[in-house]
Protein backbone atom coordinates (compact mmCIF):
# COMPACT_ATOMS: atom_id res chain seq x y z
CA UNK A 1 0.00 0.00 0.00
CA UNK A 2 1.41 3.49 -0.87
CA UNK A 3 1.96 5.56 2.07
CA UNK A 4 0.23 8.25 3.13
CA UNK A 5 1.64 11.81 2.30
CA UNK A 6 1.99 14.33 5.58
CA UNK A 7 3.14 17.99 5.15
CA UNK A 8 3.35 19.33 8.99
CA UNK A 9 4.32 22.87 9.30
CA UNK A 10 5.35 23.47 12.53
CA UNK A 11 8.19 25.81 13.63
CA UNK A 12 8.73 24.11 17.27
CA UNK A 13 11.56 21.53 15.88
CA UNK A 14 10.91 19.10 18.94
CA UNK A 15 7.26 18.78 18.63
CA UNK A 16 7.86 18.25 14.34
CA UNK A 17 10.55 15.52 15.10
CA UNK A 18 8.33 13.72 17.70
CA UNK A 19 5.26 14.11 15.98
CA UNK A 20 7.22 12.62 12.52
CA UNK A 21 9.12 9.90 14.07
CA UNK A 22 5.58 8.59 15.63
CA UNK A 23 3.45 9.20 12.53
CA UNK A 24 6.53 7.36 10.08
CA UNK A 25 5.64 4.38 12.92
CA UNK A 26 2.21 4.26 12.33
CA UNK A 27 3.50 4.24 8.20
CA UNK A 28 3.04 7.71 7.19
CA UNK A 29 5.38 9.76 5.40
CA UNK A 30 5.67 12.75 6.58
CA UNK A 31 7.56 16.02 5.25
CA UNK A 32 8.44 18.50 7.74
CA UNK A 33 8.45 22.51 6.98
CA UNK A 34 9.55 24.97 9.81
CA UNK A 35 7.08 28.34 7.98
CA UNK A 36 4.64 29.11 5.89
CA UNK A 37 6.71 30.16 3.06
CA UNK A 38 7.98 26.65 3.06
CA UNK A 39 5.05 25.34 3.69
CA UNK A 40 3.34 26.38 0.73
CA UNK A 41 6.62 25.65 -1.51
CA UNK A 42 6.30 21.72 0.18
CA UNK A 43 2.58 21.71 -0.60
CA UNK A 44 2.79 22.37 -4.07
CA UNK A 45 5.98 20.12 -5.03
CA UNK A 46 5.03 17.31 -2.90
CA UNK A 47 1.21 17.45 -3.60
CA UNK A 48 0.56 15.29 0.19
CA UNK A 49 -2.76 13.45 1.36
CA UNK A 50 -3.50 15.63 4.34
CA UNK A 51 -1.81 18.97 6.03
CA UNK A 52 -0.99 19.47 9.57
CA UNK A 53 -0.66 23.97 9.70
CA UNK A 54 0.65 25.41 13.35
CA UNK A 55 -0.81 29.07 13.86
CA UNK A 56 1.24 30.59 14.95
CA UNK A 57 4.89 30.56 12.35
CA UNK A 58 7.65 33.04 11.08
CA UNK A 59 7.51 34.42 7.79
CA UNK A 60 3.66 33.28 7.16
CA UNK A 61 1.03 32.40 9.91
CA UNK A 62 -0.61 29.71 9.40
CA UNK A 63 -4.08 31.21 8.66
CA UNK A 64 -2.39 32.58 5.83
CA UNK A 65 -1.07 29.50 4.36
CA UNK A 66 -4.24 27.75 4.68
CA UNK A 67 -6.10 30.16 2.69
CA UNK A 68 -3.33 29.74 0.20
CA UNK A 69 -3.84 26.02 0.05
CA UNK A 70 -7.29 26.14 0.41
CA UNK A 71 -7.55 28.49 -2.99
CA UNK A 72 -5.42 25.40 -4.76
CA UNK A 73 -6.83 22.21 -3.09
CA UNK A 74 -11.02 22.63 -1.57
CA UNK A 75 -10.65 19.07 -0.89
CA UNK A 76 -7.10 18.36 1.03
CA UNK A 77 -7.99 17.67 4.77
CA UNK A 78 -6.37 20.13 6.74
CA UNK A 79 -6.27 20.17 10.53
CA UNK A 80 -4.76 23.70 12.58
CA UNK A 81 -2.16 23.12 16.03
CA UNK A 82 -2.02 25.59 18.21
CA UNK A 83 -1.65 26.90 21.43
CA UNK A 84 -4.02 29.42 21.81
CA UNK A 85 -7.36 28.93 23.30
CA UNK A 86 -9.53 31.44 22.43
CA UNK A 87 -13.00 30.51 20.83
CA UNK A 88 -12.77 33.64 17.83
CA UNK A 89 -9.25 31.61 16.23
CA UNK A 90 -11.19 28.55 16.39
CA UNK A 91 -13.97 30.11 14.64
CA UNK A 92 -11.25 31.84 12.22
CA UNK A 93 -9.45 28.49 11.27
CA UNK A 94 -12.66 27.16 9.75
CA UNK A 95 -13.42 30.45 7.98
CA UNK A 96 -10.41 29.82 6.24
CA UNK A 97 -11.12 26.35 5.35
CA UNK A 98 -9.74 24.24 7.87
CA UNK A 99 -11.16 20.61 8.74
CA UNK A 100 -10.36 19.74 12.17
CA UNK A 101 -8.45 21.67 15.37
CA UNK A 102 -5.97 20.90 18.23
CA UNK A 103 -4.95 22.59 20.93
CA UNK A 104 -1.15 22.16 22.12
CA UNK A 105 -0.42 20.12 23.98
CA UNK A 106 -2.21 16.82 22.26
CA UNK A 107 -2.05 13.43 22.18
CA UNK A 108 -0.98 12.06 18.68
CA UNK A 109 -2.62 9.25 19.07
CA UNK A 110 -6.06 11.36 18.84
CA UNK A 111 -4.21 13.54 16.30
CA UNK A 112 -3.76 10.06 14.16
CA UNK A 113 -7.66 8.91 14.75
CA UNK A 114 -8.69 12.21 13.51
CA UNK A 115 -6.40 12.26 10.61
CA UNK A 116 -7.80 8.60 9.94
CA UNK A 117 -11.04 9.73 10.18
CA UNK A 118 -10.40 12.61 7.71
CA UNK A 119 -8.89 10.68 5.04
CA UNK A 120 -11.81 7.92 5.04
CA UNK A 121 -14.28 10.88 4.19
CA UNK A 122 -12.32 12.30 1.79
CA UNK A 123 -11.90 8.51 0.10
CA UNK A 124 -15.22 7.82 0.86
CA UNK A 125 -16.72 11.22 -1.47
CA UNK A 126 -18.62 10.21 -4.79
CA UNK A 127 -17.20 12.14 -7.84
CA UNK A 128 -19.16 14.48 -9.27
CA UNK A 129 -20.90 13.52 -13.05
CA UNK A 130 -20.10 15.76 -15.45
CA UNK A 131 -22.65 14.79 -17.80
CA UNK A 132 -25.48 16.20 -14.86
CA UNK A 133 -25.24 19.59 -16.92
CA UNK A 134 -28.74 21.07 -16.61
CA UNK A 135 -29.16 24.16 -14.76
CA UNK A 136 -31.13 24.25 -11.02
CA UNK A 137 -32.94 27.58 -11.20
CA UNK A 138 -32.90 29.33 -7.80
CA UNK A 139 -35.03 32.19 -7.94
CA UNK A 140 -33.02 34.70 -10.19
CA UNK A 141 -30.02 32.42 -10.04
CA UNK A 142 -29.00 29.61 -12.03
CA UNK A 143 -27.04 27.35 -10.18
CA UNK A 144 -24.61 24.79 -12.73
CA UNK A 145 -23.54 22.28 -10.17
CA UNK A 146 -21.02 20.02 -12.35
CA UNK A 147 -19.59 23.51 -13.07
CA UNK A 148 -19.66 24.56 -9.83
CA UNK A 149 -21.03 27.62 -10.94
CA UNK A 150 -23.71 30.50 -9.89
CA UNK A 151 -25.59 32.36 -12.40
CA UNK A 152 -26.99 35.61 -11.53
CA UNK A 153 -27.89 39.05 -13.85
CA UNK A 154 -25.14 40.94 -11.39
CA UNK A 155 -22.56 38.63 -12.40
CA UNK A 156 -21.39 34.98 -11.94
CA UNK A 157 -19.94 33.21 -8.46
CA UNK A 158 -17.60 30.68 -8.39
CA UNK A 159 -18.20 27.91 -6.02
CA UNK A 160 -15.99 25.68 -3.95
CA UNK A 161 -17.06 21.53 -4.33
CA UNK A 162 -18.24 21.80 -1.17
CA UNK A 163 -20.37 25.07 -1.31
CA UNK A 164 -21.83 23.57 -4.86
CA UNK A 165 -22.68 20.37 -2.75
CA UNK A 166 -24.28 22.21 0.13
CA UNK A 167 -26.19 24.49 -2.04
CA UNK A 168 -27.51 21.00 -4.30
CA UNK A 169 -28.78 19.19 -1.35
CA UNK A 170 -30.89 22.49 -0.35
CA UNK A 171 -31.89 22.82 -3.77
CA UNK A 172 -32.82 19.57 -4.29
CA UNK A 173 -34.95 19.68 -1.31
CA UNK A 174 -36.71 23.11 -1.87
CA UNK A 175 -38.90 24.39 0.74
CA UNK A 176 -38.05 21.07 2.86
CA UNK A 177 -35.69 20.57 5.90
CA UNK A 178 -32.34 19.25 4.79
CA UNK A 179 -31.18 17.64 8.06
CA UNK A 180 -28.42 18.96 9.88
CA UNK A 181 -26.93 15.57 10.46
CA UNK A 182 -27.52 14.00 6.70
CA UNK A 183 -25.95 17.07 4.84
CA UNK A 184 -22.64 16.73 7.07
CA UNK A 185 -22.72 12.84 6.76
CA UNK A 186 -23.00 13.48 3.36
CA UNK A 187 -20.62 16.25 2.64
CA UNK A 188 -17.88 16.10 5.73
CA UNK A 189 -18.43 12.31 6.23
CA UNK A 190 -19.12 12.59 9.89
CA UNK A 191 -21.21 14.82 12.34
CA UNK A 192 -18.81 15.99 14.99
CA UNK A 193 -18.87 19.39 16.10
CA UNK A 194 -15.48 20.45 14.11
CA UNK A 195 -17.61 19.89 10.97
CA UNK A 196 -20.54 21.13 12.68
CA UNK A 197 -19.30 24.59 13.19
CA UNK A 198 -17.96 24.53 9.80
CA UNK A 199 -21.10 23.97 7.94
CA UNK A 200 -22.48 27.20 9.72
CA UNK A 201 -19.88 29.35 8.22
CA UNK A 202 -20.41 27.83 4.98
CA UNK A 203 -23.89 28.73 5.68
CA UNK A 204 -23.38 32.21 5.86
CA UNK A 205 -21.30 32.20 2.91
CA UNK A 206 -23.98 30.89 0.98
CA UNK A 207 -26.30 33.00 1.98
CA UNK A 208 -24.10 35.98 0.77
CA UNK A 209 -23.92 34.69 -2.42
CA UNK A 210 -27.69 34.61 -2.62
CA UNK A 211 -28.38 37.93 -1.20
CA UNK A 212 -29.21 39.60 -4.94
CA UNK A 213 -32.72 38.03 -4.68
CA UNK A 214 -34.46 38.64 -1.70
CA UNK A 215 -37.12 35.91 -1.92
CA UNK A 216 -34.22 33.36 -1.52
CA UNK A 217 -33.86 32.76 2.59
CA UNK A 218 -31.71 29.86 4.15
CA UNK A 219 -33.87 28.72 7.67
CA UNK A 220 -31.93 27.29 10.14
CA UNK A 221 -34.77 24.95 11.68
CA UNK A 222 -33.59 24.92 15.29
CA UNK A 223 -32.52 21.31 16.13
CA UNK A 224 -32.94 19.86 12.88
CA UNK A 225 -31.03 20.98 9.79
CA UNK A 226 -31.59 24.10 6.94
CA UNK A 227 -34.37 25.30 4.82
CA UNK A 228 -33.94 26.62 1.44
CA UNK A 229 -36.89 29.02 0.59
CA UNK A 230 -37.72 31.13 -2.45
Amino acid sequence: MEQVKVLLVEDENVLAGVVKETLAMKGFDVTIATNGVEGLQLFQLLQPSICIVDIMMPKKDGITLVTEIRAINDQIPLIFLTAKSEVQDVIKGFQVGADDYMKKPFSIEELIMRMQALLKRVQAKPTAKKSDTQYLLIGDYQFDYPRQTLHHPNGVQRLSQREADILKMLADNLHQITARKDMLMEIWGDDSFFNARNMDVYMTRMRKFLQYDERIQIVNVRGKGYKLIV
